[in-house]
């Protein structure tokens, strides 16, 4: 089974340089003068204390960012001044998305927001109550992994590790339902199970780890009662499923098959190290699992059929959609979630649109024949 390695390294100590709020270009106590604890996942240790932000301090930050607006330089220099030069043609991506702010008046009167789907209700009922901000909700996932019987077995056994391990699965894209065509199921399945066990969870520091600890106690915890749902209601543990070590936040990569589709392991945004698996016949009964989801963040689908990936790519009900890849973000590519994951895109053109005022200005022109 999976260990937990450092390499013989001494990572124990990291140092925290800043711990105050950043507010009008300066760093600052909180206004309440509270600081909570940074946790080490590795070690479950304190790191360092940071200031505790409130509302006050929300306050403070708001009005400067609306004074600097309203009476700095940003309302009335030109567009192109904002970009610094040689940003148009160094960045990658950027010289479509910045042309067109050039052409238009950027706004900080709107709240682009990414977390969980339940604190995107609160911040859209904030919105409500203040002078019907605009807002853009990047929030859960639940993201299908769809792989035909004409897909690589092994190439398609490291996406669907790498799509829900990556980051220890804590990823709002992560590929945590896997669907697999019933002709190459069981091959599929020894594989994926093989390449689990040989996956290296170990110190984030260590370039041999592949997986680190989940990000604080609250996580970890979920994460394993999430497992413990999973056998209760019936799903079959392949493997993982525990804790590593004797200290820190680290779960092994875990893998339960025979899922069925009301399982919470099934629904649930468990965000972590755990993958539900589950076998397929048609490419109706693929596209109908796929969608049976409240969340519609992104899909992926593995197969080497132009025709299939099109008729799967134009059914599934989300707004990003990886064919024989995952994770393949670009700076020009808009991404953003259907359904409950949200809306507003972020990337690309559509991504401006969040920023942007639409002003009319219109004055007579007296000559004109029309007047």
């Amino acid at each position: 089974m999976t260990e937990l390695t450092n390499n013989g390294r001494d990572c124990s100590s990291v140092t925290v340089k800043f711990t105050k709020l950043f507010i009008n270009g300066q760093f600052l106590d909180s206004v309440s003068g509270k600081t909570f604890e940074t946790i080490d996942p590795r070690t479950g240790e304190v790191i360092t204390r940071i200031s505790e932000g409130t509302r006050e301090d929300i306050d403070i930050a708001v009005k400067a960012a609306r004074h600097a607006f309203d009476f700095g330089p940003w309302p009335r220099m030109p567009p192109s001044a904002g970009v610094p030069d040689g940003v148009l043609n160094v960045v990658p991506g950027f010289g479509p998305t910045a042309g067109a702010a050039i052409s238009s008046h950027m706004d900080i009167d709107k709240v682009s927001f990414t977390g969980s789907t339940e604190v995107g209700r609160e911040i859209m009922q904030a919105a409500a109550k203040s002078n019907l901000k605009q807002v853009s909700l990047e929030l859960g996932g639940k993201s299908p992994l769809i792989i035909f019987d004409d897909a690589d077995i092994d190439k398609a056994a490291d996406l669907a590790l790498l799509g829900i391990l990556f980051n220890k699965g804590e990823v709002c894209v992560a590929s945590s339902r896997v669907f697999v065509q019933e002709g190459i199921y069981n091959e599929f399945e020894k594989k994926l199970v093989e390449k689990a066990k040989a996956w290296v969870v170990g110190d984030p520091f260590d370039p041999k780890s592949q997986q680190g600890p989940q990000v604080d106690k609250n996580q970890f915890e979920k994460v394993l009662s999430y497992i413990e749902h999973g056998k209760r209601q019936g799903a079959t543990l392949l493997t993982g499923g525990k804790t590593l070590g004797n200290k820190g936040y680290y779960i092994q990569p875990t893998i339960f098959s025979d899922v069925k589709e009301d399982m919470l392991i099934a629904q649930d945004e468990i965000f972590g190290p755990v993958m539900a698996l589950k076998k397929f016949r048609t490419i109706e009964e693929a596209i109908k699992s796929a969608n049976n989801t409240r969340y519609g963040l992104a899909a992926g689908i593995v197969t080497k059929n132009i025709d299939t990936a099109n008729t799967m790519s134009r059914s599934i009900r989300a707004g990003t959609i990886w064919i024989n890849c995952y994770f393949a973000f670009g700076d020009d590519v808009p991404f953003g979630g259907y359904k409950m994951s949200g809306f507003g895109k972020d990337s690309g053109l559509d991504a401006l649109h969040k920023y942007l005022q639409v002003k009319s200005v219109v004055t007579p022109i007296y000559d004109s024949p029309w007047l």
